[in-house]
């Protein structure tokens, strides 16, 4: 008998615990990846290659038949290695790994943290789904990413046990995924994930048929029935699912027809609408509202994400209204997120997210994108708010990533994880960033620990496992006041105290590092290093941000010029996606704002053309995959703006930026059908694309078009310093030299007539060509920055403090 799909689910019903919930899908995606030969300025590492070696090939694993070729293979890889350390809990007496699979060959730290599984494990890739149709078994998909806490801990219970394995491998085809490596992937098969359970997560299973189709989903499953409470374990799933397609094989089709069906109508173009208005901003500004949390800041009640793209909307939605509560909500918000625990007190930047609902308790892995997309967040918050704490956490999270988080090469690596050694061998979440009252005295001594009681809410019990995450209880000035101190001195005595618990932390196991480079996230940091270095007057994160993107130029471009997703160890791979385009052409545009140099903004015209040749919908809007990308399940774009924004969202804007600088109409066409394609959605109100509605913000706004002209390359005249407080989001900026001008004005009519009158620096702000009274003061300059064109018009909408808070 066929059990329909929803009843044969309520069978195999289990804990859904994921790494990171994902409460918003942001469609399917299509694609593998054609690679070519990349550029590098760093020694490169041997690629090694199965030569001759068929697809149905076996490493050494429990239950299949080894093949000596490619077992030989997989071992020179292995030998291969260097600094290399097999993660693994099987080991030969020799101390070798004792199961080596062709994960081995992979350049991702995921993929390498599992190639010496029991698991035959494939890469996404022909051979594996060639071998699923040759011995019609179903395909297992793991999907994570290499800091996620629970795909460590599924890899421990499921993947590292032999009798797991063997099944997987006498019953499966085994293919596992990284995540930050294949969106492409991942999105196609977290919608069918959402499609089954209405939720998703990390680690992702999926079953699916030879076809790709899939028709079994979920996140973490403890390995046996009973585990972590739970009724049903990953062996006896596995069972039931391999009995059921042996035994109703039409059904299981059946079932796989119907998700990708309805995967395939996700992805299927919404009937294109009008260019969206200013209601759209606004109800989403009070949906927001409603969600926000009044006493501790964010949205919802816990776990609490930071989303930077909410923040940032609702900046841009406070210079547009001059709405208090909007502000209001921003600054709450990164004050507390600032006093918690997911703030690194100690070393600088931000954990993912907090697993409460005060910020107090993170799940302590660090994400590139994250920190930079913070940083963007706290400059903003600092132009519009002047506190210094604003400033200063940005300064910390960049000098985090810098000393932290910076390959010798010049790209910044993608995560650090939750994860981290004990002094006894074991992995513990969060030990390496906590502490007990007596590490802190053998480091600071009696006196030290007596104030950091005070400062950070040390105590013997500790807040975590009975270690004390460091946050703060109170603002320094009260901690001041109860310790008969001024907050200058008091913050004097902390500086010190950080730099010893800091290099004491540092001889501490560290948490592993994810060291690939990932074009996309780099572009995100780049352009928040590009923004600092100007609001900040800080040369040494221009001349990061510059280093990063030639890097990424240089090493991470195949030999047409076209952008590659992923480097490390020297090995650039995998054809880039959308959001590897928008971001790095943000980045671009950020550092020709602040360098003035015009390579950048050339390099942004050259890749912004190749996103439009190969990404492109005629009926609006970009796919996340180019159209000579593999062909998956479905083709998306993508919109929603969750931790990382939507490749579309930073393209509208892109688009926006380079019309004002350059006045070309069609930038601004094909913006508008960005924001068309994605109208109805838009005209909702939601809370799912915030970065678009800043980027439609813009859009319906008269952005200013600023140029600064000084007789000689002077980048901090007291006209910059104007500029630089000023929030100003929907803006072109040029700050030149006169000869610079010169040098540009025929490729940019914006610098046209501009020149450094009476041998002194000088302002231009203009709007479409218009341009107000040069200026050589700031405070006439500061005048002029203020915004003109309110949201609304004329119209006054109801203050975001009138708005019922949902209880």
């Amino acid at each position: 008998m066929r059990l329909h799909l929803r009843s044969f689910l309520m069978l195999l019903t289990v804990l859904l615990a994921s790494c990171e919930s994902k409460t918003q899908t942001s469609g399917p995606t299509p694609k593998a990846e054609k690679e070519a030969p990349a550029k590098s300025a760093t020694k490169t590492m041997p690629m090694i290659t199965l030569k001759g070696i068929p697809a149905e090939a076996d490493p050494a694993v429990p239950g299949l038949t080894a093949h000596k070729a490619l077992v030989r293979q997989l071992r020179k890889a292995l030998s291969q290695k260097v600094n290399y350390k097999p993660r693994t809990h099987h080991f030969n007496k020799d101390g070798s790994p004792t199961y080596v699979n062709r994960l081995i060959l992979e350049t991702s730290p995921y993929l390498l943290q599992h190639a010496h599984n029991p698991v035959n494990w494939y890469p996404w890739g022909k051979d594996a789904f060639l071998r699923a149709k040759a011995l019609d078994r179903p395909v297992f998909m793991s999907v994570g990413y290499s800091t996620c806490h629970w795909c460590h801990v599924m890899e421990r219970e499921s993947f590292e046990d032999v009798e797991i394995a063997r099944y997987i491998n006498e019953n499966f085809i085994a293919i596992k995924v990284d995540r930050e490596e294949r969106p492409d992937i991942d999105d196609i098969y977290m919608n069918a994930v959402h499609i089954l359970h209405g939720r998703g997560g990390w680690p992702m299973t999926v079953v699916m048929t030879p076809n790709q189709q899939p028709f079994f989903g979920g996140t973490y499953f403890p390995a046996r029935d009973g585990d972590r409470g739970t009724r049903k374990g990953f062996l006896t799933i596995l069972k039931a699912l391999s009995s059921r397609y042996a035994t109703d094989k039409g059904g299981v089709v059946s079932q796989a027809k119907q998700i990708t069906g309805r995967l395939k109508q996700y992805a299927k173009p919404r009937g294109a609408g009008g260019l969206p208005s200013a209601e759209a901003i606004q109800k989403a500004a009070e949906n927001f509202t409603r969600r926000f949390d009044s006493v501790w800041g964010g949205f919802g009640k816990r776990p609490k994400f930071p989303r930077p793209v909410t923040l940032d909307f609702l900046l841009h939605y406070h210079r547009r209204t001059q709405d208090p509560q909007a502000l209001h909500m921003v600054t709450l918000t990164l004050e507390k997120m600032a006093a918690g625990g997911m703030h690194d007190q100690i070393g600088g930047g931000f954990h993912r997210y907090a697993v409460d609902g005060r910020w107090l308790v993170p799940h302590f892995e660090k994400m590139l994108y994250d920190n930079a997309q913070l940083t963007m967040t706290y400059l903003g918050a600092w132009q519009l708010t002047k506190k210094p704490q604003f400033a200063a956490v940005a300064r910390t999270t960049l000098d985090y990533v810098l000393r932290e988080m910076t390959s010798p090469a010049g790209g910044f690596y993608s995560a650090t994880d939750a994860d981290s050694p004990t002094p006894t061998g074991h992995r513990e979440e969060g030990w390496y960033f906590t502490w007990t009252p007596s590490e802190i005295e053998s480091i600071i001594g009696a006196e030290g620990l007596a104030v950091l009681r005070r400062v950070y809410g040390v105590t013997d019990q500790g807040n975590f496992e009975g270690r004390n995450i460091f946050y703060l209880p109170r603002p320094l000035f009260q901690s001041a006041r109860m310790l008969g101190t001024t907050v200058t001195a008091l913050s004097k005595r902390l500086k010190a105290y950080h730099s010893k618990l800091y290099a004491a932390r540092a001889k501490r196991p560290p948490p592993i590092l994810d060291d690939k480079v990932l074009t996309a996230w780099n572009g995100l940091m780049i352009a928040a290093l590009a923004r600092a270095s100007h609001v900040l007057n800080e040369p040494k994160y221009q001349r990061a941000a510059e280093r990063a993107a030639t890097f990424i130029l240089e090493s991470m471009r195949d030999a047409d010029g076209r952008l590659l997703r992923t480097w490390r160890q020297g090995q650039a791979k995998l054809r880039a996606y959308l959001d590897d385009y928008a971001f790095f052409v943000a980045a671009l545009i950020e550092l020709y704002e602040a360098s003035g140099h015009p390579h950048w903004f050339k390099a942004a015209i050259e890749l912004q053309a190749i996103q439009d040749k190969f990404y492109r919908d005629k009926a609006g809007g970009y796919f996340t995959t180019a159209s000579d990308h593999e062909v998956l399940l479905t083709r998306d774009k993508p919109s929603y703006d969750g931790a990382e924004p939507a490749g579309n969202s930073y393209a509208a804007m892109n688009l926006l930026r380079l019309y004002s600088f350059t006045s070309k109409v069609t930038y601004r066409r094909q913006a508008d059908r960005v924001f068309r394609a994605f109208a109805m959605n838009l005209k909702r109100g939601g809370t799912s694309q915030p970065a678009m509605l800043s980027a439609l913000d813009m859009r319906l706004d008269t952005p200013l078009q600023v140029v600064i002209v000084s007789p000689h390359a002077e980048r901090n005249s007291p006209l910059d310093r104007a500029l630089a407080n000023t929030y100003l989001p929907n803006r072109a900026l040029a700050r030149l030299s006169t000869a610079e001008l010169v040098a540009q004005e025929e490729a940019m009519p914006l610098l046209v007539g501009k020149v450094a009158m009476n041998g002194q620096s000088t302002a231009y702000v203009c709007e479409e060509g218009t341009c107000e009274k040069p200026t050589t003061d700031p405070k006439v300059l500061a005048q002029q920055l203020a915004p003109k064109t309110p949201l609304f018009g004329d119209r006054t909408p109801p203050p975001l403090s009138t708005v019922r808070r949902r209880p």
